[in-house]
């Protein structure tokens, strides 16, 4: 195995490298991937309570909902500039977690009725 490789390196350094770091960055995205297909493939993480820990994408994501919905109730940009939890938009926005998990359920439950979805 050392042999092919020592024989690869010597016929074209550069593309060894390239190849090497594009395996590995492979990797990094199947393992990545796999990751979080268990974590979410576990029902416990479906349909969570609204916690302040959680991040708009989070709920949207464990409700089984567009992250539109959840950006939409929260009146924040389709990109809001990274992942900040309901307790951090809370505190700038000096409202209680409790009335952005409101909105957030309120939005949830309309867009599952207009979806059909009846589940709690």
């Amino acid at each position: 195995m050392f042999a092919s490789l020592r024989r690869i390196w010597q016929a074209a350094p550069v593309a060894t490298v390239i190849l090497g770091g594009a395996l590995v960055v492979s990797l990094f995205f199947a393992v990545r991937l796999v990751a979080f297909w268990i974590y979410w493939a576990d029902p416990a993480h479906r349909d969570q309570a609204i916690e302040p820990w959680m991040t708009p994408g989070y709920v949207a994501h464990s409700w089984d909902v567009p992250r539109e919905v959840a950006f939409e109730a929260l009146d924040l940009p389709p990109a809001p500039g990274g992942p900040r939890s309901l307790q951090e938009l809370a505190a700038e926005r000096d409202v209680p977690v409790e009335v952005l998990a409101a909105a957030l359920q309120a939005a949830i439950d309309a867009f599952r009725a207009t979806r059909g979805d009846a589940r709690p």
